[in-house]
């Protein structure tokens, strides 16, 4: 059973380990072994494999748990989730019993269509170069998207037979190993070949959360770190104060910046809990889109706020506030929590009904 308290067994482990996945551009080991061991690689596993099949807010409060230690080792859990959930929905149980024999097998995928397949008498020949496959070096199984004749479809691969080349040198989301995956006319059986009708809008909105809850998670462990600072003796330089706590102006600053989390978590919440009723239409996603994009536009601002609070110290490289900085300005520019892209879509859908 997964513990989503925030200082629980695993995120010790995740926090030990930021900054060596920081520095290998790919996931710790021993996070990896942490998730696995706490079923978190299972949550969008199917319960008949052995999975917990954990539903929208599941994902969401675990992801935000994982990301408060290290937002990367969250969002590898967030992507190996959407690809469980990519093979679930549009594969027969039967022809992808191997992808799930192993329910906390890692997962990876990219739903770009960056590759083509050709059928032929004994499959489908598949080639292509998918960038920003999260946690690909790691994985077991990578779900990929291909144009076969035209058709959008999914295609089921072992990731050791593909080719990773290390391309991911970023900023922020840096322990993530979103590096690039290549396929060189490269025989698939049919039956891991599968053409998909657009996603449903709870599945969409199941992706889009898998990004957005690394990013909350990672504006709660700055909340962290900023908490230690006002419970320290640590004095705002250049002021008669003898503690953060004793100005006004920082309290105000402190208040702010958790009001802008919690409202991104709860505007999180709030559309995970949308995402599993039955009354949802196409036509709800355009509104929807621009709460996500919200709640990672808090995320930013809340963090910007906690480094005027810490001032210079806080862009030490030793300094864990800055690296949720990068991981929050990397993960919450992700296409699904696009703003000006969320904001077109939302006043495309209000002129037509007018």
């Amino acid at each position: 059973m997964i513990d989503y308290s925030a200082d629980n067994a695993t995120n010790k482990i995740l926090r030990a380990h930021a900054q060596q996945a920081e520095a290998a551009d790919r996931p710790a080991p021993e996070s990896l072994a942490a998730l696995r061991g706490e079923g978190v690689l299972a949550l969008r596993t199917p319960r008949e494999s052995g999975g917990a099949w954990a539903d929208v807010s599941g994902v969401a409060r675990c992801l935000t748990v994982l990301g408060r230690a290290c937002p990367s080792t969250a969002w590898i859990a967030g992507t190996c989730a959407t690809s469980k959930n990519l093979v679930a929905m549009s594969f027969p149980a039967a022809p992808v019993r191997d992808f799930f024999a192993d329910p906390d097998a890692l997962s990876c995928g990219s739903g770009l269509p960056a590759g083509r397949g050709e059928r032929v008498a004994d499959g489908v020949r598949v080639s292509g170069r998918w960038p920003n496959v999260s946690g690909c070096e790691d994985a077991a199984w990578a779900v990929l998207a291909v144009l076969v004749e035209s058709a959008f479809s999914l295609a089921v691969i072992p990731v050791a037979d593909l080719t990773v080349e290390r391309t991911w040198h970023m900023a922020g989301m840096r322990g993530t190993g979103s590096h690039t995956l290549v396929a060189a006319d490269l025989l698939v059986p049919a039956e891991r070949v599968a053409a998909v009708e657009p996603f449903p809008l709870k599945d969409l909105l199941l992706y889009s959360i898998t990004t957005l809850g690394p990013v909350v998670g990672a504006a709660r462990g700055a909340l962290d770190a900023i908490g230690e600072m006002f419970a320290s003796d640590r004095k705002p330089f250049m002021s008669d104060y003898s503690r953060m706590g004793e100005s006004p102006a920082a309290r105000q600053w402190l208040a702010e910046a958790t009001h802008l989390v919690s409202r991104a978590e709860r505007t999180m919440f709030a559309v995970a809990r949308e995402a599993e009723t039955n009354g949802l239409s196409a036509a709800d996603r355009p509104r929807l889109h621009v709460d996500l994009a919200d709640a990672g536009r808090d995320c930013r601002a809340a963090v910007e706020l906690m480094l005027d609070l810490h001032g210079a110290s806080g862009f030490d490289t030793s300094n864990p506030l800055q690296r949720y900085w990068r991981d929050v300005a990397v993960g919450s520019r992700h296409p699904h929590l696009n703003p000006y892209l969320a904001v077109e879509s939302f006043g495309a859908a209000l002129v037509s009904h007018l």
